[in-house]
């Protein structure tokens, strides 16, 4: 069974900083791409960043330059660094991997950039 436990969420102001973990097994950190998605209220679900068991990553364009995802292998997760928040960040962020046609998700995490 697939287990990703996310944390880190909160309320931060705009401009500031957050970061995101994602814990998993060791058999899935090593073997498989990790990604984080995001679902604000009233929108559809939307990717924003994944990185590769070599250590490749990926992001949306719209947070390119603000967020940086990791690896950390000491503690089997892959972390989201959100610096630069702007209000319209604000979402859930789930953590999520895809073995084969199966995906699997995370509880999710709210992320609320407010003043």
């Amino acid at each position: 069974q697939v287990q990703l436990v996310e944390s880190g969420g909160g309320l931060v102001q705009p401009g500031g900083s957050l970061r995101l973990s994602c814990a998993t097994s060791a058999s899935i950190f090593s073997r498989f791409v990790i990604a984080w998605y995001r679902q604000a209220p009233g929108k559809q679900r939307e990717f924003v960043a994944d990185i590769s068991s070599g250590g490749s990553a990926n992001y949306v364009d719209s947070v390119k330059g603000r967020f940086t995802i990791s690896r950390d292998n000491a503690q089997n997760a892959v972390h989201l660094q959100m610096n630069s928040l702007k209000p319209e960040d604000t979402a859930v962020y789930y953590c999520n991997v895809r073995l084969g046609p199966q995906r699997y998700w995370g509880q999710g995490t709210q992320v609320t950039v407010s003043s």
